[in-house]
């Protein structure tokens, strides 16, 4: 089910998550329930980026985590990816998990600080077995980041 929606879902008055999109992209990836907002700034329509939070346990989302982000280059610098994360705290609560895995390739530097700024753990890096990458072309390695949200607030 795919749908678009111009109010938004979650805000913290810097910028806004807009819902558009439900589904698991490949039933064979095991993301489970997966929702995607586009990350808008508050109360204006322009993308300037996306965050997915994906609720199943697999070994696609052992590499891809269970949180993925992207922010426009434009708009990189300003804290928006951490902004998106904490914004799903509650989303991520309400699905049952009190840690997700946020991952990404071991030169993202910026996503690397996200999480280090998020509270995250690194686990370490790990190698993206030959078929998922071939299949669903991803990076050959990956690190993960666990995000332990007990006691993390929303709070900027």
């Amino acid at each position: 089910m795919i749908f678009h929606r111009d109010r938004a879902e979650y805000t913290d008055q810097t910028i806004d998550l807009v819902p558009i999109h439900i589904s698991p992209p490949d039933p064979g990836m095991g993301f489970g329930r997966e929702q995607i907002w586009k990350i808008t700034m508050h109360n204006h329509r322009k993308e300037i980026g996306q965050i997915s939070y994906r609720t199943g346990e697999s070994r696609c989302v052992y590499y891809y985590g269970h949180i993925g982000y992207h922010i426009e280059a434009a708009w990189r610098g300003h804290h928006y990816a951490r902004r998106a994360c904490l914004l799903l705290l509650n989303e991520i609560r309400l699905s049952g998990k009190s840690s997700v895995v946020i991952t990404c390739d071991p030169d993202n530097l910026p996503s690397r600080k996200t999480c280090e700024k998020l509270g995250c753990l690194w686990e370490g890096t790990v190698k993206v077995p030959h078929d998922i990458r071939e299949k669903y072309e991803i990076s050959e390695e990956k690190c993960r980041y666990i995000w332990q949200i007990a006691g993390v607030t929303e709070e900027i």
